[in-house]
Parts: C-alpha cells; sequence; structure tokens
C-alpha cells in the first residue's frame, strides 16, 4: 500500500488543527468545559489526534488565545491603515480592538481565570510587540506622552481593554458606555504631558 503523500498529511494535520482550536473556541463561547474529550467530541476527531497537536487543555485555550489575538492584530491594522495622525490611529484601533474583545469576551475570561501570568504574557506578546509601532510613532511625533516609557503605554493600553471588558462581563457597564469610557480614558491618558503651571 502507497504512503500516504506528505501534502495530504499536512492538509490534514492542519485541517484537524483549525478543528480542534474552531471546537475549543465553540466550547467557550458555550460555557463548557475543554477537557480534551469534549474538545475532540465537537471537533469530530479522537483524542489522540487532539494529542497529537496538543499536550495539555492549558495548551489548547493558549494556542486559542494567541489566535485571537492574531485576529486582532489584523483588525488593528485595518482600523488603523489610513489615519490622519497616531492619535487619530490609536482611537480607530481602539474601537476595533473593543469589537474583537468583545466576540471574544468567553475566551478573555476563561484566559484570565485558567491561564497563569507567564502563560497570559506569552499569548499576548505578539499583540504588544505589533502595537509598539503605532505608540513609537505617536511619541516620536509628539503626539502621545514620551515621559514614560512606551512599553508603559503599551501595558495600560492592554489593561484598559481588559478592565472595559471585565466591568461588561460583570454588569457595571454596557458595552457602547464601555467603548465611550476607554477612548475617552485613552485620550487623556496618552495625551502628551502639559508643562507645570508658573
Amino acid at each position: 500500500m502507497a504512503a500516504e503523500p506528505a501534502d495530504h498529511r499536512r492538509a490534514t494535520a492542519e485541517r484537524n488543527l483549525k478543528g480542534i482550536l474552531d471546537a475549543a473556541e465553540a466550547l467557550l463561547q458555550d460555557g463548557r468545559a475543554t477537557s480534551i474529550a469534549a474538545v475532540a467530541a465537537r471537533a469530530g476527531v479522537s483524542r489522540v489526534t487532539v494529542y497529537a497537536h496538543f499536550a495539555s487543555r492549558e495548551a489548547i485555550l493558549e494556542a486559542v488565545i494567541e489566535r485571537a489575538v492574531a485576529q486582532a492584530t489584523v483588525a488593528f491594522d485595518e482600523a488603523a491603515a489610513g489615519a490622519s495622525s497616531s492619535a487619530d490611529a490609536l482611537e480607530r484601533a481602539v474601537r476595533a480592538s473593543w469589537a474583537e474583545l468583545s466576540r471574544h469576551s468567553a475566551i478573555a475570561e476563561a484566559a484570565a481565570a485558567q491561564l497563569s501570568p507567564d502563560a497570559l504574557r506569552r499569548t499576548h506578546e505578539a499583540g504588544y510587540a505589533h502595537a509598539r509601532r503605532l505608540f513609537d510613532e505617536g511619541v516620536a511625533a509628539g503626539e502621545f506622552r514620551g515621559d514614560v516609557p512606551v512599553a508603559w503605554l503599551i501595558s495600560v493600553y492592554h489593561a484598559l481593554l481588559h478592565a472595559a471588558g471585565d466591568d461588561v462581563r460583570a454588569g457595571r457597564l454596557d458595552p457602547e458606555a464601555a467603548l465611550h469610557a476607554l477612548t475617552t480614558t485613552m485620550r487623556a491618558a496618552f495625551a502628551p504631558a502639559q508643562p507645570p503651571r508658573r
């Protein structure tokens, strides 16, 4: 019997991987457990197939979050494209990031509850690096404050996004009010520092 062509095996593996991540995301959106058995059943594959890609349920969750972050970076770029200034690009990016976070709220909640701080940092590294370009440009243009490190501005950006998501899930804000609070707070937080009055 002839061996299965490498291209076909690769295509099968990629299809299985996507199916596993889609299944895990669907389970999270439904508020259900993402055990290996549950993910395998939802994806229509065996547990052996799931283990061939991921060593644990935590590894699956990390991969789901990394995929969501990658999708958010695409939305970030598309929103910021054609902006008239770094400040305008930031506001567009905030709206796009908020829409992505709202769409993936169950994933964000699961990540906060089930992953360690180190794992959370790993899953968001690509998003942090991606956002840095916008903040570097804004600081260089004098549109964002330059009296604190750019890394801090990026941390504040992500912390505020997730804090708004937490408040919506807790019922303290509705999504529209949260977006208004985000844009207003970020505009003030990142504005260049004013010289002291004499």
